[in-house]
């Protein structure tokens, strides 16, 4: 397994909630000077944040952490208990353990599959949602930026994470649809890591089902995309 494929694996963790105590404060400390850690956390959050925002909020039982306890006081070794087999026993739960993270990363995979659906449902709803985002994806394992978008102050803002700038180059942010005109029309610069624009002039109709690029320019950028390009649409941030 690549060193991206593990970090993957462990920000799918973080956010799904499947770490312990000690592990994710480890993960917090790494995030906090790993970059491509950190991106890979927020490429989750955004997958999966959509989908556990929808689900509607469940009250645990009361006795659940008691009935927890007893459960876990049912598996220890007893007094008495030969080595060999409490041995045996602390194998078999770590092979639980292992199998309970398995699954809730096999859960995360396909509520990304569910995202899917629920973006392609959302999108034929239309006046409903105020607040999108976008992920311009670098790899499989970090996004390039991150864009979020208020319909309600007619504002976008759009984040650099992994992607790098070269001298002498800028990053272009553009936008594509059909109610536009011909080709891509340029919403501005991003010329730092965190930039706030004006979407005063477009209809949010359009906005929500346009397609946005951003690509590699000359400093001072260009009357149209030259270089590479990232592509993205919008899904509802709810």
């Amino acid at each position: 397994m690549s060193d991206l494929t593990d970090i993957d694996a462990l920000a799918a963790e973080y956010v799904l909630g499947t770490l312990d105590r000690a592990e994710r404060t480890a993960v917090d400390v790494r995030r906090s000077h790993e970059p491509e850690l950190e991106a890979a956390i927020a490429a989750w959050e955004v997958r999966l944040g959509p989908l556990s925002q929808s689900a509607p909020a469940v009250q645990p039982p009361l006795d659940l952490l008691a009935h927890i306890e007893r459960r876990i006081a049912g598996s220890a070794p007893r007094s008495g208990t030969p080595p060999d087999l409490a041995a045996s026993n602390v194998i078999a739960l770590q092979r639980r353990v292992r199998r309970w993270r398995t699954s809730a990363l096999a859960a995360s995979a396909i509520a990304a599959s569910l995202l899917i659906g629920v973006v392609w449902r959302e999108g034929t709803r239309t006046g409903l949602d105020q607040n999108y985002v976008a992920v311009f994806q670098k790899d499989d394992a970090a996004p390039a930026f991150l864009l979020s978008v208020d319909l309600t102050t007619r504002t976008l803002s759009i984040r650099r994470v992994a992607a790098e700038v070269p001298p002498g180059k800028t990053y272009q942010l553009w936008i594509a649809a059909e109610p536009l005109g011909k080709g891509p029309q340029s919403l501005g610069l991003v010329e730092n890591d965190d930039v706030r624009l004006a979407l005063s002039k477009i209809d949010p109709k359009i906005v929500q089902t346009a397609l946005f690029g951003v690509s590699l320019e000359p400093a001072g950028g260009s009357l149209k995309p030259t270089g590479p390009v990232f592509h993205a649409r919008l899904i509802p941030a709810r």
